[in-house]
């Protein structure tokens, strides 16, 4: 039988110095000024798998274009993918646009405040949703991601791996418990601040930690042990050669993205992989998948870009055509002045620097 491992752990004393902490020492985040559930989910949104200081740019030009969720819901979808740009995992954003038309279209406009509801919103899981309900509607919702995982695994010295979805459903139901009903927002976010200021995952300051009395790891010398955490698989390396093909007038061929998968609906130079071809069969390649007769041009640069699982190994060549103008659905010529008016990934981003 599993040992409760809430058991015999003092609950309001360990809720009330966190809480006490938090509001003492809490950031001033640009988030944290509201507790309109709009503003809140587009931060929960920005910050999965995101540094917070990245975010903070990112979350006052989206709040400034998009002040509220109507004018984020009737807002063209590349316009919002542009102002998402180089803050990575696009399908965040999408599921957001998405989400907010149909927050318009069923509930009037109102974040609906009843967790079902919240919870079946596209792109809203478990955790975002217990962080819109705690922060923006004062319920006592778990909101547990990974700076709340390690705190708590080390609090309650809790030695299953991370990493199982079954250990997660379990840790959202110790949270649950162990919240502070009366400020269900300080104490969740006590906990994700405690996490990223001081039971940080190398390194942690034990000395200044407010629930250090209450950490089982502590007193057990193991917090440096905890939490576990399966090793990550290894990433998978892609090589592609991409082409930066201009024409006389200056122009650039640019084609979107498959309106599904990694990086869907945005635009990029054109890409061909390394393992289906040759350098020498570049020209022929391309007249025969984009109808545009090319001649090859020097090599400008080499680039890598790290995604969760794999990793793009880029070569970077410029090219020249006499064709001035595309038939396709699929690719378009933009002169270079008008090429960041088009949503493109980090990576092609930073092959502009490297146009003649």
């Amino acid at each position: 039988m599993k040992k409760n491992v809430l058991q015999d752990f003092d609950m309001i004393g360990f809720q009330e110095s966190l809480v006490q902490w938090y509001k003492v020492n809490k950031r001033d985040l640009p988030w944290r000024n509201s507790q309109d559930p709009y503003k809140i989910w587009v931060s929960e949104i920005m910050l999965q798998q995101t540094r917070v200081d990245t975010v903070i740019p990112y979350f006052i030009r989206f709040i400034n274009k998009y002040p509220t969720i109507y004018d984020l819901a009737n807002a063209d979808s590349q316009d919002v993918l542009k102002q998402w740009e180089g803050l990575g995992y696009y399908s965040r954003v999408r599921n957001l646009h998405h989400a907010a038309k149909e927050v318009v279209a069923t509930y009037n406009g109102h974040v609906p405040n009843e967790p079902k509801k919240l919870g079946a919103l596209k792109g809203i899981g478990p955790y975002t949703r217990g962080a819109i309900l705690s922060i923006a509607f004062d319920q006592p919702e778990p909101a547990v991601d990974g700076n709340v995982m390690r705190v708590i695994s080390r609090v309650l010295q809790i030695d299953d791996n991370t990493s199982e979805p079954r250990v997660k459903k379990d840790f959202e139901k110790y949270v649950r418990e162990m919240i502070a009903k009366k400020d269900p927002s300080s104490f969740n976010q006590g906990i994700m601040e405690l996490g990223a200021l001081v039971c940080t995952p190398k390194a942690p300051q034990c000395h200044i930690c407010p629930v250090q009395k209450y950490c089982r790891a502590y007193e057990n010398d193991v917090v440096e042990q905890l939490p576990i955490k399966a090793k990550p698989k290894k990433q998978k390396t892609l090589q592609y050669i991409v082409l930066l093909i201009r024409n006389a007038n200056n122009e650039y061929i640019i084609e979107q993205r498959p309106q599904t998968g990694l990086l869907a609906d945005l635009w990029q130079f054109p890409m061909i992989p390394v393992d289906e071809i040759k350098l020498d069969e570049i020209e022929d390649w391309i007249d025969k998948n984009y109808g545009v007769k090319m001649v090859l041009g020097e090599k400008k640069g080499e680039l890598k870009h790290v995604f969760t699982h794999i990793i793009w190994d880029l070569e970077v060549f410029e090219a020249n055509t006499l064709q001035m103008e595309s038939d396709s659905n699929d690719w378009k010529f933009v002169h270079r002045r008008e090429l960041r008016a088009h949503p493109f990934p980090v990576s092609h981003l930073n092959m502009m620097n490297l146009l003649s």
